[in-house]
């Protein structure tokens, strides 16, 4: 039997900053998948305060699986990882779904994909996150050598290597963690990870976009990736502290080296041992300080506890609006 044909109520979330028009082309595509798989699925769709306005016949004709189209309008812009930390909180509290698919509304997470997560995610008995993992990306050249530097940076600071998206399955037990844990509002998947919620990966190749350019630049990207090292605040600042403390245990050897050249020897030149003891006791001094910061900064995160999704979420929510499939 086509795992798609077992009958768990299903919402596609799907985050969108001026992408209409791939939001229209998508659409057709889920519903054709859906509709190939004979089951349904509500979507919602939360506008990141678009400047540009919804088309009026972003359906056009009747769809044959998809159930109804929801837009949540944000009052302001809050970047795509906390448009989809909205958009979570808003399912848990007023859909009953049991599970929800969030993609990206640009055609990149490929709706193909679908019914091979759908079923891993029912040989789990909907009990595990179930992640599209990049084997394949589509970008130029210039992107991949600065993603592949940033999964590098990511693996030395948090030990996590990066492999993942946001294209997932979340089941309501999970999304019941995801939206009181303040992580979630920096990055969706490394909360994931972070909370260490149970979490299977599906290869799956990245798709091109449907329509239009994207709307990240160098520094919105920069900015997305230092949000999900910042969920791993405490690992980061633990292992700098530690590398900074093997960086002073190197230093310390190198001034008894440089006592024992001095004093036990006779190839010192006049003057080098006091210049270069002094350098070596200020770059001991500045990791000293250092490392008292980061310790302060690791303290202080696992005392911080702000922001709480399923509370504070409702706030950002500016205008709800149901699209009848059929009315359009």
């Amino acid at each position: 039997m086509d795992e798609m044909n077992t009958k768990f109520s299903l919402v596609v979330m799907m985050p969108c900053y001026n992408d209409w028009e791939a939001v229209r082309l998508l659409l057709k595509q889920l519903d054709a998948t859906f509709a190939a798989a004979g089951r349904r699925a509500d979507v919602l769709l939360v506008d990141d305060c678009s400047s540009a306005s919804r088309p009026l016949d972003l359906v056009g004709k009747p769809f044959q699986a998809l159930n109804r189209i929801e837009v949540l309008r944000l009052r302001r812009n809050m970047g795509h990882q906390r448009a989809i930390c909205i958009g979570l909180s808003h399912i848990y509290e007023h859909h009953d779904a049991e599970g929800v698919l969030v993609m990206d509304a640009d055609g990149e997470d490929q709706p193909d994909d679908i019914p091979k997560m759908v079923s891993v995610f029912e040989q789990h008995h909907r009990t595990a996150v179930v992640f599209a993992e990049r084997t394949r990306r589509s970008e130029d050249f210039v992107f991949r050598m600065g993603y592949f530097c940033y999964r590098a940076l990511h693996r030395i600071l948090t030990g996590i290597r990066v492999k993942v998206g946001n294209f997932s399955i979340i089941p309501r037990e999970h999304l019941a963690s995801l939206v009181v844990i303040s992580e979630t509002w920096n990055h969706y998947a490394a909360s994931v990870f972070r909370s260490r919620i149970k979490h299977i990966e599906v290869p799956s190749a990245r798709g091109c976009r449907l329509a239009g350019e994207s709307k990240l630049d160098l520094v919105s990207l920069v900015v997305h990736g230092l949000s999900a090292i910042a969920v791993f605040l405490d690992v980061v600042g633990v292992r700098l502290s530690l590398a900074a403390c093997a960086g002073a245990g190197l230093l310390s050897l190198l001034c008894i080296a440089v006592f024992v050249v001095k004093y036990a020897t006779s190839i010192a030149i006049p003057g080098w041992a006091t210049t270069t003891l002094g350098l070596l006791l200020i770059i001991l001094m500045q990791i000293f300080v250092l490392v008292l910061g980061l310790t302060g900064l690791v303290l202080f995160s696992r005392n911080s506890f702000s922001f709480i999704p399923i509370r504070d979420y409702k706030y950002f929510v500016g205008q709800v609006i149901i699209i009848d499939p059929g009315d359009e």
